[in-house]
């Protein structure tokens, strides 16, 4: 095995050009030796499912399904999957793999809308922070599940007043309220029993000890030192993954993508085992699945927007990863393993999520209803408060947290591989043998942008950045990218390209997706961007409010995201020579560069 000595690590950051060329694995057996390609098709699929099945397949497709009529949300749910969510996957795939380029480069199709890959760009860099402060927080509660009792178990001296595991009962005596009331060992009428807001000590351990939150955006606060470590501790992790890029990044996906399902199937197993299992999952499924659910449109939006958002659409990391395999893959194959894995995780997830909220329920002696929520509030708050139900519950919560931080870290990867893959496109002959380099820095500048997230108001941040940019920006680049595939490059160059990667396929095979490239796809999306707008409300934590200029910065990172899509057109524009309708003729046009990597691949119509 060879070793990795200190100065080696330092030849292959800053560039010792002999021991780059053997370290950046431009192995023999790659079809593409100047670019690489994947090791083995396992690895291409592993890390496309580790990007694809993320933080929204545990804490929010569960909590959509038990709100839109159970059991029957799967209706509309893979109704969308087949003519939205698959189409498109299959749309970015063949957009990558075709000319073996990142978001950006891929635009050569049509110069005039590279702006939409630079778009892409902006959108996963921003996401890219944030989401990787929500990997730090399940840093964090996985260090902190090392102890018995778990210390969100009971109100312990970090709490307030208003903590309390059973709600807080006071007797209202002569207009004064008094606590545990009694006199002359008689108790208080129930009519003169009021019971007071309380809050679980899972809660305020979130608030208080995790977050350490303050009462609003404009209160930054100190930054928060233990999840700033967590923080760094991520992206140190996400670095050393991604140093030799897919190279590396493709052996550590064998790991990272397959280990959550065994944790999944664990807490499964474990959940279905307890009482009150039963309630939870009938809860989630609907014993009797409410059909009538169907008929209101808020369940198709639902189900358009979370198969979109599930399967990453829209951010390019599935023409990244897509651009590094061999120009002949079946990427049909693929999409269809991806989509249908990544759509079975998120039902496989909720019933083990549900199981052991079905017996937090039963100990509580409440409705499921009562104690289901989604997002932060499922995760962080009501299961580590399940969980401490269990017996040896340190055990089933390192389980959980280290589930979801394998899970968050796995999509970090490709996002941060989108960033790096796009500057080394951009600048192949300078940047080329810098791929370690341009990792780390790229993964220390997250850091920094990352640090007002660990603040004491760093949840509101976190927040404001998901409900801006992670948002309906990606249904207007989704809605630009097959304007630009199918009515401006034209549907059927794009099928010729497609074939010249799979193979010759009948009329009737391309038929179907024709129809959803052409119109469904793009039909649905508009629909729930105009809807999403139409419908948009600002967005809060709790009962906290946004003040007015942080919910202009949010609009402001929007603008600055889909600011280059028209920035670059006018460019284009200006650079292109001849009359105003010769240069939009031209800009319109494939450029030169537009054609599969290899000359081998490029056959009479490329030549």
């Amino acid at each position: 095995m060879r070793k990795y000595s200190l100065s080696r690590f330092k030849d292959l950051i800053f560039r010792n050009p002999a021991v780059v060329q053997e370290d950046l694995h431009e192995d023999v057996g790659d079809e593409n030796p100047e670019r690489g390609n994947w090791n083995s098709k396992t690895e291409y699929i592993l890390s496309m499912i580790g990007y694809a099945v993320g933080l929204g397949n545990i804490w929010r497709f569960p909590y959509l399904t038990y709100k839109n009529g159970g059991g029957a949300f799967l209706i509309p749910y893979f109704l969308m999957l087949v003519v939205c969510g698959i189409p498109l996957f299959f749309l970015e795939s063949c957009f990558g793999q075709f000319c073996s380029q990142g978001p950006i480069n891929t635009w050569r199709m049509v110069p005039l809308l590279q702006g939409v890959g630079i778009a892409m760009v902006m959108v996963t860099a921003t996401v890219s922070i944030y989401y990787n402060v929500i990997i730090a927080y399940s840093l964090y509660y996985l260090f902190a599940s090392f102890q018995f009792p778990l210390p969100w178990s009971s109100c312990l001296n970090w709490a307030d007043s208003n903590c309390s595991i059973t709600p807080i009962e006071t007797c209202n005596v002569t207009g004064v309220l008094v606590a545990n009331w009694t006199q002359e060992n008689s108790t208080c009428p129930t009519s003169n029993i009021i019971t007071v807001p309380a809050q679980s000590p899972s809660e305020e351990y979130w608030n208080h000890v995790a977050l350490q939150r303050s009462t609003g955006l404009d209160d930054t606060g100190p930054v928060v030192w233990h999840l700033a470590l967590c923080l760094l501790l991520c992206f140190i992790l996400v670095a050393a993954a991604l140093i030799k890029g897919i190279k590396s990044s493709g052996k550590v996906v064998y790991f990272t993508a397959t280990f959550p399902y065994v944790v999944i199937l664990i807490l499964l197993i474990r959940g279905v085992t307890l009482e009150g299992a039963r309630d939870g999952i009938e809860f989630y499924t609907g014993s009797q699945s409410n059909l009538t659910k169907l008929t209101e449109a808020e369940v198709w939006k639902d189900a358009a927007i979370q198969t979109f958002y599930s399967l990453s659409i829209g951010f390019g990391g599935v023409t990244t990863l897509a651009s590094y395999n061999n120009f002949h893959n079946n990427m049909l194959h693929d999409t269809v393993i991806v989509t249908l894995v990544n759509a079975g995780t998120s039902v496989f997830a909720g019933f083990a999520i549900f199981s052991i909220l079905g017996h937090m329920a039963y100990f509580y002696g409440k409705p499921v209803g009562e104690v289901a929520q989604e997002g932060f509030g499922l995760v962080f708050i009501v299961y580590p408060a399940a969980l401490t139900k269990l017996p040896i519950s340190p055990l089933w919560s390192i389980l959980f947290f280290l589930m979801i931080f394998i899970v968050g870290l796995d999509s970090e990867f490709t996002l941060i591989e989108v960033l790096t893959t796009s500057l080394i496109d951009a600048f192949p002959q300078t940047l080329k043998f810098k791929r370690a380099l341009i990792t780390v820095l790229a993964c220390v500048i997250l850091f920094f942008l990352g640090l007002p997230c660990v603040t004491r108001a760093g949840i509101y941040w976190v927040i404001l950045m998901d409900q801006f940019v992670a948002s309906w920006p990606l249904l207007i680049l989704a809605l630009l990218e097959t304007t630009g595939i199918c009515y401006i490059y034209g549907g059927n160059h794009f099928i010729e390209d497609t074939e010249m990667m799979i193979g010759k396929k009948s009329f009737c095979f391309w038929l179907w997706w024709r129809a959803c490239w052409f119109f469904i796809s793009p039909f649905i999306c508009l629909v729930v961007l105009v809807w999403s707008l139409m419908t948009f409300v600002s967005p809060t934590y709790g009962t906290v409010q946004y003040p007015v200029w942080g919910l202009a910065l949010g609009w402001c990172m929007v603008a600055f995201s889909l600011l280059w899509i028209p920035v670059i057109a006018v460019y284009k524009l200006m650079r292109a020579e001849g009359s105003l309708w010769k240069r939009l003729k031209s800009v319109l046009s494939p450029s030169g560069e537009w054609h599969p990597y290899l000359d081998m691949h490029r056959g009479e119509r490329y030549s």
